[in-house]
């Protein structure tokens, strides 16, 4: 199983939301006996995996501490599992803190202060550490060196204090926001992609395993293919899936079984959940495909304008069901085919300019 750090909802009604990518209670309490712990066992991300590997296995052989290493992604993709392989496969310890936790300057001092040797320490949401610790880490970085401030005022004064190398791995779902002197102390980058169906069919297996549930390859596959190529909700949806066939399918799970577990949790073919199709339905429904104002059409949903915008929409336009345009949003024939609806005609506006429909 691949996944990583959590993510956070704009309205706490979403926390049951079956696709969010955010790791739950739930996910947390299952994820240690499902983590993979080499590079070997870890599924997809090919080229980042192909190219941490030789960063790893040449400063073994130079008996040195790995390169600094930032990861980039969306939520679940792997993140997290990736640091704790990078710390096993360097046989050194791990230590896991985030960027909202460290809101001083000291916060980070008393963090890296304790590090042994050749410790990994795994910063996730690393864009949301705050300026003054961004700073410090800087020199931490590049020197294994904090000046740590004692006094205030005209009195105050900076004592030295050397760290012993350590290997900083960053997490970011954001890494437009890291500023470009942290993010050029990274010796190595790696941009995590959304899964293939094929390897999230893998990873499936590989779970299914673990936990003792008995699927075939078409149950599989209808799980994958409603994963949104993410594989923490694969492997959310596949527990679900596994509950509904132990009470009404003696515990067996093929395609059959696993589309009507997930038409009760209400996640269709295409992975869209409740909330995915009130949107488009309401666009499609009442606004005649667009263009209309994401106030408006939050408004129309029940829903406020940052969880339509932040929690909806990315997964939407990822798909090519929705279009942000300058005049509203705007659904694609693809949204009107999905849904099964015939789109109007629109007499030169809307959907006509961007798609010639």
């Amino acid at each position: 199983m691949n996944w990583d750090e959590t993510g956070h909802d704009t309205d706490e009604r979403l926390d049951e939301r079956l696709v969010d990518a955010g790791a739950d209670g739930e996910d947390t309490a299952v994820e240690a006996a499902l983590r993979p712990k080499d590079l070997d066992e870890f599924v997809g991300q090919e080229k980042v995996r192909e190219q941490l590997d030789l960063v790893l296995k040449a400063a073994r052989a130079r008996g040195a501490t790995a390169d600094h290493v930032l990861l980039s992604g969306a939520p679940g993709l792997g993140k997290t599992t990736l640091s704790m392989i990078i710390a096993a496969e360097m046989g050194a310890p791990i230590r896991i803190t985030s960027g909202p936790a460290i809101q001083h300057a000291g916060d980070l001092a008393a963090i890296l202060s304790s590090l042994q040797e050749g410790e990994v320490l795994f910063l996730d949401e690393i864009h949301r550490m705050s300026r003054p610790a961004e700073e410090m880490l800087y020199m931490a970085m590049e020197d294994f060196r904090v000046d740590v401030i004692v006094g205030k005022g005209p009195g105050a004064t900076a004592i030295p204090l050397e760290l012993p190398p350590f290997t900083l791995v960053g997490a970011t779902t954001r890494a437009g926001l890291l500023p470009p002197p942290l993010r050029d102390r990274f010796g190595f980058t790696g941009h995590m992609e959304f899964y293939a169906p094929a390897e999230l069919e893998r990873v499936i297996h590989r779970s299914a395993r673990l936990l003792d549930v008995a699927i075939d390859a078409d149950g599989a596959a209808e799980i994958a293919g409603r994963s949104r190529g993410t594989p923490r909700i694969a492997n959310r949806l596949l527990r679900r899936v596994r509950d509904y066939a132990q009470v009404k399918a003696d515990g067996w799970i093929d395609r059959t079984v696993a589309a009507a577990a997930l038409g009760v949790y209400e996640v269709d073919a295409r992975g869209l959940d409740r909330l995915d199709r009130a949107v488009l339905g309401a666009l499609l429904k009442l606004f005649g495909g667009g263009p209309v104002g994401l106030s408006t059409l939050a408004v129309a949903v029940g829903e406020e304008r940052e969880t339509v915008e932040e929690v909806a929409e990315p997964f939407l336009v990822r798909e090519g069901l929705l279009a942000r345009t300058p005049r509203g949003r705007v659904a694609t024939p693809a949204a009107w085919t999905h849904l099964g609806l015939a789109p109007p005609p629109h007499g030169g506006k809307g959907q006509q300019d961007l798609f010639g429909a």
